[in-house]
């Protein structure tokens, strides 16, 4: 794991990479199939090291711990198969904590464990810090789960770990001393599943989340010990104390709209607005080294443009110079050194994966370290075009457009994609693999932010409940017309492929306008909504039931009018459903309804059921076999 590449800052760089458009070319099916290493890197305080998460694949992870210097790894820690870091954080020069998670899936982030671990950063000095196989009974401490809540400044081998009983009632907030380890009580509330924000001296100041009916909850303390609710008149949720404790860095919502970045006192008055957008929430925030306070900020829609509302200070000043020397790419500051010497720097756009790169102030230099996908070259990728558009009844939305390259432009097949979800997550412009994939095979693909997808506040997200296959789906039509209408879609070959709710979203809509799609491709997908209710592990729990309540109802007769199992003697297009045999979010008795419902109708369709796998391949080659899969399906109903 060399280094990748050096550039200087100046013209040199701005000339670099630089060449004409590259020839058609169609990249192998492994180049997309194979899952990104890397996640989380994460920079020691100290500049001289720098943990990352990594996939080594089928299912085995680990942190990996490099040194700069030389780019030699000086630890591997390796957790059991399936478990995977969820949290990582430097709480000294040459020690950091890891939390553990598992994911479910390719297609799931990973769920934490609760487990917490310490390591020196030469893989000595190991310690199990919490857990459910806590033994540590002198400090009065249960069994139970742990979160890392932030990492104390002085960067002397503490942390902040929020604590979640089994059965809770309250939330609790410790000082954590990874060497001992030994645990302070610092802070306590009783309301459960509370998250805090702590100020620059560590005094717990604010606590937040939501109950279980979804309603937000936001207290607030002077001393970790006495909570009081705050009322205000709009949604504030506080992110960072200034560096002299006496400005509040958040978000505020009004009306359920778009949020905005804000600075306020600590009473949350006299807000002032930092960024704002009418149309979509603010993100994307850029951060100075420590103490760290936002400079720059975009909104989540689009192509992001950066506001930089605090423009004077070094650290903005440096990625506005960066910025402007990499014009096609996106620069993002992840991390930075103690003293800001030494600054992890991310670089992804559309067509780009992304890689991570360090500056060092001393040299003005920027030296890549990791790259998320070797197999990617983004000279090859594609055009995303993010658009806005009318929906039939006039609400504007917003859709992303992936135009094959070297192509005419003109009446493409075209792929429907609906993100998974639905609600709170949406499409943005950066590269996606599943949109880059078919576009490289000739397809224009259409992703629509529909209601109820994130990024555009609590309002439009709400609007999505009790809509998944009605209105929804309509939202997604609407946003194919509109790519029909620019000329780009041909209106007459057309197919539907999702994953999760995406490969629902995929099945209604073949079943809602048969005469308009000529397939429809679900991978990992819910197909019953009455099923959720007693299998697949959102039900599992009483925020999962009281998710699915607002999100889908319980009606019965509305849940089956809405469901593709019952609709599939409306589906004429030919279907592909390909799911994971140990799925736990959408098991696959999920597509075994789905695939039984066709048969019945007499449409049997293709089918891919691939065992040890979940939500989502995890190995390599299942996921390669899907994509050749997709590539001969579309090839023989869009005829691309």
């Amino acid at each position: 794991m060399g280094t990748a590449g050096k550039w200087m800052l100046g013209a040199m760089l701005v000339l670099a990479g630089l060449a004409g458009p590259a020839a058609a070319q169609q990249v192998a099916v492994e180049a997309f199939a194979k899952a990104s290493p890397f996640t989380m890197p994460t920079l020691s305080p100290g500049g001289e090291y720098l943990a990352v998460a990594t996939d080594f694949g089928e299912g085995n992870h680990a942190v990996q711990i490099l040194r700069l210097s030389d780019m030699q790894r000086t630890a591997v820690l390796r957790l059991p198969r399936y478990q995977s870091p969820f949290q990582l954080g430097w709480v000294s020069d040459k020690r950091l904590v890891v939390a553990k998670g598992r994911k479910l899936g390719s297609l799931e982030k990973p769920v934490p464990l609760g487990e917490i671990l310490a390591s020196d950063f030469d893989g000595q000095n190991q310690r199990y810090i919490y857990g459910y196989e806590q033994q540590n009974t002198a400090a009065g401490l249960e069994r139970g789960f742990g979160f890392i809540e932030g990492i104390a400044e002085s960067n002397d081998g503490r942390f902040y770990m929020r604590q979640l009983q089994r059965n809770p009632t309250s939330s609790m907030l410790y000082l954590v001393d990874t060497q001992r380890p030994t645990f302070k009580l610092i802070a306590s509330i009783n309301v459960p599943n509370l998250e805090f924000v702590i100020d620059r001296a560590g005094v717990a100041r604010y606590a937040w989340g939501a109950d279980k009916q979804d309603n937000y909850l936001l207290y607030a303390s002077e001393d970790g010990r006495q909570w009081q609710p705050m009322k205000l008149p709009y949604k504030w949720t506080p992110l960072a104390f200034s560096a002299d404790n006496q400005r509040v860095y958040g978000n505020l919502q009004r009306n359920d709209g778009p949020s905005q970045l804000v600075s306020t006192t600590p009473d949350a008055g006299d807000p002032d607005v930092l960024a704002a957008d009418a149309f979509s929430s603010i993100g994307r925030l850029q951060w100075t080294h420590s103490p760290a306070i936002p400079f720059a900020a975009a909104p989540l829609d689009g192509r992001p443009v950066l506001n930089y509302f605090d423009p004077g200070r070094p650290d903005a000043q440096l990625h506005q110079t960066l910025s402007e020397l990499l014009p096609q790419q996106q620069v993002s500051f992840i991390d930075s050194s103690r003293d800001g010497q030494t600054l992890l720097v991310h670089l992804g756009s559309d067509r780009d994966p992304g890689s991570w790169s360090i500056f060092r102030r001393a040299s003005n230099k920027l030296e890549k370290v990791l790259v998320a996908s070797e197999g990617i070259d983004p000279a090859l990728m594609a055009e995303r075009r993010p658009l806005r558009f009318k929906a039939s009844d006039g609400i504007e939305l917003e859709a992303i457009l992936t135009v094959p390259r070297n192509s005419e432009g003109r009446a493409l097949p075209t792929v429907v994609l609906p993100h998974g979800g639905p609600h709170g997550v949406r499409d943005g412009w950066f590269y996606d693999n599943d949109a880059q994939f078919l576009a490289n095979r000739g397809y224009l693909v259409v992703q629509v932010n529909y209601r109820g997808s994130g990024g555009r506040g609590d309002g439009f997200e709400r609007s999505g409940y009790l809509q998944w296959g009605t209105r929804i789906q309509q939202d997604i039509i609407d946003g194919l017309d509109h790519a029909v209408a620019l000329g780009l879609a041909d209106g007459n070959r057309v197919c539907s492929f999702g994953a999760s709710f995406g490969a629902y979203s995929a099945m209604m809509l073949a079943a809602r306008q048969p005469a308009r799609f000529r397939c429809a491709v679900g991978l990992a997908g819910v197909y019953d909504l009455k099923m959720m209710y007693n299998k697949g592990d959102i039900a599992d729990y009483a925020y999962g039931r009281n998710y699915l309540r607002q999100a889908i109802g319980n009606n019965e007769a509305e849940l089956a009018a809405n469901s593709p199992v019952s609709l599939a003697g409306s589906i004429q297009a030919p279907v592909f459903l390909a799911h994971g045999e140990r799925d736990e979010r959408t098991p696959i008795a999920q597509a075994n309804a789905m695939r039984a419902a066709l048969v019945a109708a007499g449409r049997p369709p293709q089918w891919m059921a691939v065992a040890g796998e979940g939500h989502g391949f995890y190995n390599d080659a299942n996921s390669a076999a899907f994509y050749r899969a997709l590539e001969g399906f579309l090839q023989k109903n869009l005829g691309q």
